[in-house]
């Protein structure tokens, strides 16, 4: 059976690997498995930027994707940059095979307050499964509270909920055959 594969990219807490399996489980209903953890992506840094390229490592993580995947999702706690924006929280191949979520910018010490686990995991399991809706050829959904929502801050992650809105998990229904759980 083709299968989500979700591998941490260099040191990732376990339990957030966790959680966004079972959030993409739970939201697309199809198998999810853990991959063996891939090598810390260091040559995706850009010394100017102090950060690293989210294309780069996508890049690189096409090197370890299995040949069944349905799609197959990296997390990192690299802080991620596309050319064209400062930061992205991830990013993913529209209709691909690949996505890519950070957890630098998910986690309330970036912003200088005090580690708030709970609010971690609520934050990448809704950016894990926005990732993945791109996989899929889900576009942002104008539903700010809806995870394929569109966030270009963190205030726009928070307000979303944890499960899709009724017009894209009708989507996914379409495009999985398969029922929310």
């Amino acid at each position: 059976m083709r299968t989500v594969y979700v591998a941490p990219i260099g040191e990732v807490e376990e339990t957030v690997v966790d959680v966004v399996a079972l959030a993409l489980w739970s939201t697309f209903g199809l198998p999810v498995k853990r991959f063996p953890s891939l090598p810390d992506p260091a040559a995706a840094l850009d010394a100017a930027r102090q950060q690293y390229s989210s294309s780069a490592i996508l890049r690189d993580l096409q090197l370890y994707c299995p040949e069944d995947p349905v799609k197959f999702v990296g997390i990192t706690e690299r802080d991620l940059f596309i050319p064209m924006l400062s930061f992205v929280f991830g990013q993913a191949q529209v209709g691909g095979p690949l996505a890519l979520v950070s957890c630098a910018r998910l986690r309330q010490e970036y912003y200088g307050l005090p580690p708030d686990p709970a609010l971690l995991y609520s934050r990448v399991a809704k950016e894990g499964i926005h990732e993945i809706g791109h996989t899929f050829g889900m576009v942002h959904c104008s539903d700010a509270a809806c995870p394929m929502a569109l966030s270009n801050t963190i205030a726009q992650v928070d307000r979303k909920r944890g499960g899709l809105c009724d017009s894209c998990a009708a989507l996914v229904h379409e495009i999985t055959g398969k029922e929310m759980l």
